[in-house]
């Protein structure tokens, strides 16, 4: 199985000053396309101190000049992992484009304010379930997951605020290196990284 990718090509003139705006152009134009159905879906591989990896899929909440905000457990897999590694890669897999974006970098938690903030914004079935599941653990059947839902729904109703979940808050990913790929004929991709020295920016161009 093999496409043909048929675009313009992406040079360096036409970047902005620094990778977070130059994300904040691709990231709307894929939201624009009808062909990406969750273009802030993420694939956030981490690993353990020994350099054993794991990927997930997982949803972009936020992201500025600080770096790209993610929600999860943080006893999940990823969440014990980015504690004692905290080197992280972030890929944005908008294929139908024939574009990615690939961040690496080191998270550290969000203030438990910013989660909260953002905790309430959720709807309240998803916040019954980041009680609910204990992300990554093995589990005896669905049916256990869903009377754990039902005891909490019965308890916290929908006119009943949900507390926010001690085990459970944001991570801010903040990048070392930041590279937009854009697909071509013949497989003579363009790629474009940003790398961080100190508080600047150097761009480099990598063979595809």
């Amino acid at each position: 199985m093999r496409e043909q990718y048929r675009t313009a090509e992406f040079v360096e003139a036409d970047l902005a000053a620094d990778p977070m705006e130059q994300f904040a152009r691709w990231f709307a134009q894929a939201a624009d396309s009808d062909a990406i159905v969750e273009p802030n879906a993420m694939v956030v591989s981490t690993a353990t101190p020994d350099g054993r990896p794991s990927s997930r899929t997982v949803l972009l909440k936020h992201y500025d000049g600080r770096g790209f905000v993610f929600f999860t457990n943080y006893d999940s897999r990823k969440g014990m992992e980015l504690e004692t590694n905290p080197h992280v890669s972030l890929l944005f897999p908008w294929h139908p484009v024939a574009r990615q974006v690939l961040v690496t970098g080191t998270a550290s938690r969000v203030g438990r304010d910013e989660t909260a903030a953002y905790f309430r914004t959720r709807p309240h079935g998803s916040q019954l379930g980041a009680w609910a599941s204990e992300q990554s653990s093995v589990i005896a059947s669905r049916a256990e997951l869903l009377a754990r839902y039902e005891d909490l729904a019965a308890r916290y109703p929908e006119d009943e605020q949900v507390p926010v979940p001690p085990h459970w808050g944001g991570f801010r990913v903040v990048p070392g290196t930041v590279e937009f790929w854009q697909g071509h004929e013949n497989r003579l991709h363009d790629r474009l990284r940003y790398v961080r020295e100190g508080g600047a920016w150097r761009v480099e161009r990598l063979a595809p």
